[in-house]
């Protein structure tokens, strides 16, 4: 593990084990709508968020692997539903934050899981997560997108298509790794960066979700797959 995310790690080791448990403190909780998966979650990521920056004295990364995110918890529901998807195959797990889509492919039987993130502290969360669930995954902190090599059989993404900037740069990641024969699936809670073609549509949940500042415990997301 490199400096920063061995850094974050032991950051977040001392936060599991800080005594408290107010809104500004990490829990490890089952996850609402998998709840086979433990993640260590914050019970207010904002709260957290601004607690840690005025702790280390420094802007941080927003901690999106503190929160359960609905594209994510869907695509872990749907491959431990359909575990074939990953059973015996390579599996990259990329903006992977908390790790849990990488976690459900490892349970559901993947030889090989890499759970990717830019951000030290979402490396440092699939760490401490896989250890909970008892599953051996590769965190990975590099910057992937610009590769044409996966080296996957099976590629999910959860929740990567937030903003129109970072869809520019996953989306084509991903339609390449389509075509050079991987599997690919997405979990999108309907944010509107998607193109409305070129996707097929695999299934919709109603999803529970931990994520900050919504207007409903709910949100529809469809899991999909490049055509």
């Amino acid at each position: 593990m490199k400096g920063a995310a061995a850094a974050a790690l032991s950051e977040l080791e001392r936060e599991i084990h800080a005594p408290g448990d107010g809104l500004d403190r990490l829990r490890l909780m089952p996850t609402p709508f998998v709840p086979e998966v433990r993640l260590h979650l914050a019970e207010d990521a904002i709260v957290w968020w601004a607690r840690m920056e005025a702790a280390v004295g420094h802007a941080l990364p927003p901690p999106y692997w503190a929160s359960a995110w609905a594209g994510g918890q869907a695509l872990a529901r749907h491959l431990l539903d359909h575990p074939e998807l990953a059973a015996g195959r390579r599996v990259l797990d990329l903006a992977a934050g908390s790790g849990l889509v990488a976690i459900a492919a490892a349970l559901a039987g993947a030889a090989r899981v890499v759970a990717n993130d830019i951000d030290p502290y979402a490396v440092a969360a699939v760490t401490i997560n896989a250890r909970a669930n008892r599953v051996d995954i590769d965190a990975s902190g590099d910057d992937l997108l610009d590769n044409v090599d996966t080296g996957a059989d099976l590629v999910v993404a959860g929740d990567a298509f937030y903003s129109r900037a970072m869809t520019a740069r996953v989306l084509p990641f991903l339609q390449r790794a389509a075509a050079t024969g991987a599997d690919v699936l997405v979990g999108d809670p309907g944010r509107g960066h998607l193109p409305a073609d070129g996707l097929t549509v695999l299934a919709d949940y109603p999803v529970p979700t931990t994520e900050p500042s919504v207007d409903s415990s709910l949100r529809h997301v469809q899991v999909l797959r490049p055509t």
